[in-house]
């Protein structure tokens, strides 16, 4: 699942003018602005014209206009910019631009379609309950059984998920999602190690293995730890870890994301994979893994972002 195609440095000027999006108005603003960084950094080194916009106001998205960008990397994290509002908008202007579609945004964006989807197509992942006002959370308990965890439904980065240990924790937890996201959903607690794929393009990047002494990959875990432990190559046999790298491209494909992204999921104490989320617009920080599995592959930051922008040619005839 690995390619070793050439990249040819030689035509920066292919892509003509690049906009990168960062920053926004989201929970996820501050690790947005430092993805974008990180790319904005690498296309130039590439020496490919680009330059920095934050959406931040009306004003700001007005100028990919204005300016006359010929595309688009998108680095905003979270709702705005990774569930299919701000494809849209690029779209209309028939501006190309990097990863998912309109679509495959919304869908990977919003966990509990995702989790139909992929039940639908019968694929594994962990049993779940929408919670609701009339909800009998005493039943929730009972069905799902502890511990579980808790999820807004649109939002990134583990904003407002909660690993519920008991009965008297449920609501709490609860109303802590519901801060986030007015949809909430409760997901069986798998026990077992969590993985990551990362894909470019069609190629399935070499899997990452996470281990942290929190309570589960929360957002310190992600962005703060120095304790949190990223283990590539995953420590998996050859044929398995190619058996969960067609499992990942697979879910991606179901829930129509394209371009490039990321897949959670976890293993149970079976080796039973269960799907978790899938990520259209991952981090491109210094924790972030999918450029950590890039690096296993043979392809620094330079590379991977060159990569990254060449998924925007699917859209250039929209």
């Amino acid at each position: 699942m690995v390619a070793n195609n050439a990249i040819n440095f030689d035509n920066p000027d292919h892509f003509g003018k690049v906009a990168v999006l960062m920053g926004g108005q989201t929970a996820e603003r501050e690790i947005s602005l430092q993805s974008g960084s990180a790319v904005l950094a690498a296309l130039k080194a590439s020496r490919i014209d680009a330059e920095a916009v934050d959406p931040s106001s009306q004003e700001a998205l007005q100028s990919l206009t204005a300016q006359q960008y010929d595309r688009v990397f998108n680095a905003l994290h979270g709702r705005g910019g990774e569930d299919g509002v701000v494809q849209g908008y690029l779209e209309m202007l028939r501006v190309p631009y990097t990863g998912s579609g309109v679509l495959g945004s919304a869908l990977c964006m919003d966990k509990l379609r995702a989790k139909q989807l992929w039940q639908g197509a019968g694929l594994p992942t962990p049993e779940w309950e929408l919670l609701e006002e009339e909800t009998d959370l005493q039943s929730i308990g009972e069905r799902i059984g502890f511990p579980m965890i808790i999820k807004p439904v649109r939002e990134g980065s583990s904003f407002g998920i909660s690993k519920v240990k008991d009965q008297a924790g449920l609501e709490k937890a609860w109303r802590v999602a519901d801060q986030y996201d007015h949809q909430v959903i409760a997901e069986r607690w798998i026990s077992g190690p969590e993985f990551t794929a990362g894909i470019v393009g069609r190629q399935v990047l070499p899997l990452i293995r996470l281990e942290t002494p929190r309570e589960f990959y929360d957002y310190e875990a992600k962005y703060e730890a120095d304790t949190t432990q990223y283990h590539c190559p995953c420590g998996l046999a050859g044929d398995h870890e190619s058996e969960l790298q067609t499992l990942a491209l697979q879910s991606f494909d179901v829930l129509g994301a394209s371009g490039w992204g990321r897949v959670d999921f976890m293993l149970g104490s079976d080796d039973q994979p269960w799907l978790i989320e899938v990520n259209t617009v991952p981090g491109m920080t210094s924790h972030s893994l999918v450029p950590m599995a890039a690096q296993v592959a043979g392809m620094d930051m330079q590379e991977l972002v060159w990569r990254i922008l060449e998924t925007s040619e699917r859209t250039e005839a929209c």
